[in-house]
């Protein structure tokens, strides 16, 4: 009978090199991502109390928009401090 043909041996596991080490935010970081979810929220409430006329006047409920993208901005820089 015909001998079957013999599997290669596979290479012994070596592992993953240590990651290497995360750098730390600026110390501007923090405070920034602070104040934009502040000045958003504040945006944000501004906005309903004087009935979408303000804080810029004429482009009405893109006021909420605005607001919600500077609070947006300033969550996401929390997710990447380090």
């Amino acid at each position: 009978m015909p001998e079957s043909k013999r599997r290669k041996k596979k290479a012994t596991y070596t592992p993953p090199t240590a990651p290497a080490e995360a750098k730390e935010s600026p110390r501007w970081w923090v405070p920034t991502a602070v104040v934009l979810m502040v000045v958003g929220m504040l945006w944000v409430v501004v906005t309903y109390i004087v009935q979408a006329a303000g804080p810029i006047p004429g482009i009405g409920n893109l006021n909420l928009a605005i607001g919600f993208v500077v609070l947006l901005v300033g969550f996401l820089m929390t997710l990447r401090w380090r």
